[in-house]
């Protein structure tokens, strides 16, 4: 993986784009780019995978955002439709549920609007879905077409698989990843993945050596015990001195409902002890 970095840094980030892309292109014929690794045949439009996605990624929203961490906004965030994991209380849900859902990309015509946006003030640009690991060979189209200055960022659910990280590795300056439970039997129930612990935790160590690496976490309703405990000490011990941002904005979204969890929203006595958790644990909180 060493010398995949090196050759980035040989040749620019434009052309290891394009150079991976035949390949990327190739292996959704048997598709294993994120962790369920189903093999299904994606290199057509009507693909029955877990994400529902084919060969071309289509684009929900193109645009500068505010809303995320300090220090990445303003920046402009490109939304690919379509995910590999189904959370019942995605704020996106009809687009990340949806691989069907907006416009072709058209790679030119995005990089054109981010080069448009950085000149009015963005910071950056972000990458984000839906999940856009299911459509690295879109990704890699994409990106062969930005400037090499431009600071890129990765957002992802952490769910990817190692192909994908082979493909990824050297391109993006940050690694934004949402580690959403501390444990595989909430992801197992709010987001209908297995093994969830195991394949989140080898991405997050990956991405912490490529770069600069940020970690989300949302805060839920009845599961500050169960989902953040143990997400801040797994952190805390594995990846110390991490930045964190702990997101207490959660809105019962989408099918969210369905949990009687979720039928209300964060308590006072849940806010005071998931920061409470995160001083006993010293992690390094950003907003």
């Amino acid at each position: 993986m060493v010398e995949t970095v090196i050759r980035v840094n040989q040749i620019g980030r434009r052309k290891a784009a394009r150079s991976r892309l035949e390949r990327a292109r190739g292996l959704l014929r048997c598709c294993r780019l994120c962790a369920h690794e189903c093999g299904v045949d994606r290199s057509q439009d009507g693909a029955q995978g877990f994400c529902h996605a084919g060969p071309v990624a289509k684009v929900f929203s193109a645009q500068t955002e505010v809303s995320d961490e300090l220090e990445l906004i303003p920046t402009f965030a490109v939304a690919f439709s379509g995910c590999d994991l189904r959370c019942e209380f995605c704020i996106t849900g009809a687009e990340s549920w949806n691989a069907s859902a907006g416009a072709r990309l058209d790679a030119k015509l995005i990089a054109a609007q981010a080069a448009a946006a950085i000149q009015r003030g963005a910071r950056s640009m972000m990458i984000l879905g839906g999940e856009p690991t299911i459509h690295l060979p879109s990704v890699l189209e994409l990106v062969a077409e930005l400037p090499e200055t431009l600071k890129l960022i990765w957002k992802t659910n952490g769910h990817g698989a190692a192909i994908a990280r082979e493909l990824l590795d050297g391109l993006f300056d940050v690694w934004l990843v949402d580690y959403k439970f501390g444990n595989d039997a909430c992801a197992e129930k709010l987001a209908h993945v297995p093994d969830y612990s195991r394949a989140v935790r080898e991405n997050l160590r990956w991405a912490a050596e490529r770069g600069e690496l940020l970690v989300r976490h949302l805060l839920m309703p009845g599961h500050v015990d169960c989902c953040w405990q143990p997400v801040a000490a797994w952190l805390a011990e594995s990846l110390p001195g991490i930045k964190v941002n702990l997101r207490t904005g959660f809105w019962p979204a989408w099918r969210a409902q369905r949990h009687d969890e979720f039928r209300s929203f964060l308590s006072e006595g849940e806010l005071e002890r998931s920061r409470e958790i995160a001083e006993r644990f010293n992690l390094c909180l950003v907003q």
